[in-house]
């Protein structure tokens, strides 16, 4: 919020929604928090239309409460896959309430078109969090360990783990592995930023700021670092680690190594600098130490990201300018037939 004011712009409202639990009770009651708040600000603001970022249940939220509005959605980042979380179905969902997508790739512009939206209001232009990369000015190593209050001479880990929602024991065991494969590469720095407020968030956060405190001068962690200083943290550092989107998007456009543990990104497609591992200590110390080679470094060096080229934003903003608000609220479905121009129905799957 601080970030968005900094840059000039106003916030028109604050919703309150998350509880202080992350129970899959909690989760849900804050979801109910947020549509009943996201509708008394949509009443009160009346916008012409609602934009809405990716897959998280907040988003989700307040897409139900303009939908039930009949406010038209424009939605931003549709058609992804992501196997090992909820955010996969929660994605979908605000696809399917959406009047007006904007999708990363190709490929996921065709799974929303799958979906059965319009083809004329699908459009693939890239992730705007890589307009950032291409245009914001990042901090240099000096000006980053001065901002972490860290001595950078070493080698740099940025690493964020979050809950894999579709497995949370998994999520236990994945940062017990991590936290045991750093310990056998002390010469790193280690900077860990803040799990989402998902189902078994505090689990898996709990161990991470016990190592932080066994590790002082050594390891890090930080909530939120700010756009500025996430993005040159990546930018600097020898490799990202963890299971976040960040390390399948950003970090290949910043040329940077990935080491992406466990299942939560499982379904979206990664750059060739992308390690994926198991959640053991050794599987994810083996992919770090290749991570590291220079092999592997000159890989990271040229790598390309799957999700765009930086020009999301004019491209989206061009859209909006001459879309008919007024129509958009009237949605069909846009049926896909099978390569022989028939329905699949289960007289064609035959007897179990």
């Amino acid at each position: 919020m601080d970030q968005i004011e900094a840059d000039g712009f106003p916030v028109s409202e604050r919703v309150e929604m998350v509880l202080a639990s992350d129970t899959a009770t909690a989760v849900a009651k804050s979801f109910g928090l947020g549509v009943i708040g996201y509708a008394d600000a949509l009443e009160r603001l009346r916008p012409e239309i609602l934009m809405v970022l990716g897959d998280r249940y907040e988003a989700l939220a307040v897409t139900v409460a303009a939908a039930l509005r009949l406010l038209p959605v424009a939605h931003i980042g549709g058609g992804e896959l992501s196997y090992g979380s909820t955010d996969d179905s929660v994605r979908h969902a605000i696809t399917k309430l959406a009047h007006l997508h904007f999708t990363s790739n190709e490929e996921f512009r065709q799974r929303v078109i799958q979906l059965g939206e319009d083809p004329s209001r699908v459009h693939a232009f890239g992730a705007p969090g890589l307009d950032t990369i291409r245009t914001m000015p990042l901090l240099g190593r000096g000006e980053l360990a001065e901002a972490l209050g860290l001595d950078l001479t070493g080698p740099l880990f940025a690493v964020t783990y979050h809950p894999a929602t579709a497995d949370p024991r998994g999520s236990r065991d994945g940062v017990l592995g991590l936290l045991a494969a750093l310990d056998r590469l002390p010469e790193a720095t280690v900077v860990f930023t803040g799990t989402n407020v998902d189902q078994g968030g505090a689990g898996v956060f709990a161990p991470i700021r016990d190592y932080v405190s066994a590790h002082p001068g050594r390891a890090m962690a930080r909530a939120s670092l700010g756009q500025v200083t996430y993005l040159s943290l990546v930018a600097q550092a020898a490799v990202v680690i963890g299971n976040s989107s960040s390390g399948l998007a950003e970090a290949p456009a910043l040329r940077t190594a990935t080491v992406n543990i466990g299942s939560r990104q499982d379904g979206r497609p990664r750059a060739g600098s992308v390690i994926d591992c198991g959640e053991s200590a050794a599987e994810i110390e083996g992919a770090i130490r290749q991570s590291l080679s220079a092999e592997h470094q000159a890989i990271a060096a040229v790598a390309v990201s799957p999700f765009g080229d930086g020009h999301a934003a004019e491209r989206i903003a061009a859209v909006l300018k001459i879309v008919s608000v007024d129509a958009l609220t009237v949605k069909g479905f846009a049926d896909v037939t099978q390569p022989s121009g028939d329905f699949l129905d289960d007289a064609r799957l035959g007897d179990p």
